[in-house]
């Protein structure tokens, strides 16, 4: 391997060191209460060096925020090929709390936390398009729906069905993340937690009752 390509590959290694250790930092104590220096001193690594990969804290962190966007976005491409827009809600519904509970430091970061800065151009490029936004591509199952006459009169607005639909879903997840193992609840399965939760919302807003259901 020639050196310059290992010098590539190390100091991408090295980025995403940073990067791992950021996300954990941040997910555990908040933006405001990490430093570079201690980022770095999680990696053993010299703070100013960190300077090399990222220009300042807030380079840092919305780098991390665009990655683990895109990371959820690509979790959710595969249902594109659902042709059932009710179906594809339901299942991304399902892969949504999968995602979260599979990469908690991520979920806490992006959706625990709110970043102290605002969207940059990396970010609103991404805005509403549905291959890469999260929200647009739920929106756009959302828009289908009501289309084809899905959704109940009440739920004709496609914004009102997606923001419903996702504060049902994250609050799943937020409650298994912050209080898994307290022995205060009975819990039940989080499974059908889950499930219960999705044909809740569903039901509420479809026209059917007996809209199909994936037992998957």
């Amino acid at each position: 391997m020639p050196s310059s390509d290992r010098r590539a590959r190390e100091r991408q290694q090295v980025r995403e060191r940073i990067l791992e250790a950021a996300r954990e930092l941040f997910a555990q104590h908040g933006f405001e209460a990490v430093t570079l220096r201690k980022i770095a001193t999680a990696i053993d690594y010299v703070p100013g060096a960190i300077y090399l990969h990222f220009e300042d804290k807030e380079e840092l962190i919305r780098t991390l925020c665009l990655a683990d966007f895109d990371w959820l976005t690509r979790t959710l491409a595969p249902l594109a090929r659902v042709a059932d827009p009710i179906e594809r809600i339901r299942r991304m519904g399902r892969a949504y709390v999968a995602f979260a509970l599979k990469h908690p430091h991520s979920y806490r970061l992006l959706f625990l936390q709110r970043s102290p800065y605002d969207h940059d151009e990396r970010a609103l490029e991404r805005r509403g398009d549905p291959r890469r936004d999260a929200h647009a591509f739920l929106k756009l199952a959302a828009q289908q729906a009501i289309a084809q006459r899905r959704m109940r009169p009440e739920f004709r607005d496609a914004e009102l069905v997606t923001e419903t639909f996702w504060a049902a879903v994250h609050g799943v997840a937020a409650i298994e993340i912050n209080f898994s193992g307290n022995s205060w609840f009975p819990w039940r399965p989080m499974r059908r937690r889950t499930q219960a939760m999705i044909e809740a919302v569903l039901t509420g807003m479809c026209v059917e009752r007996g809209a199909k259901r994936s037992a998957r």
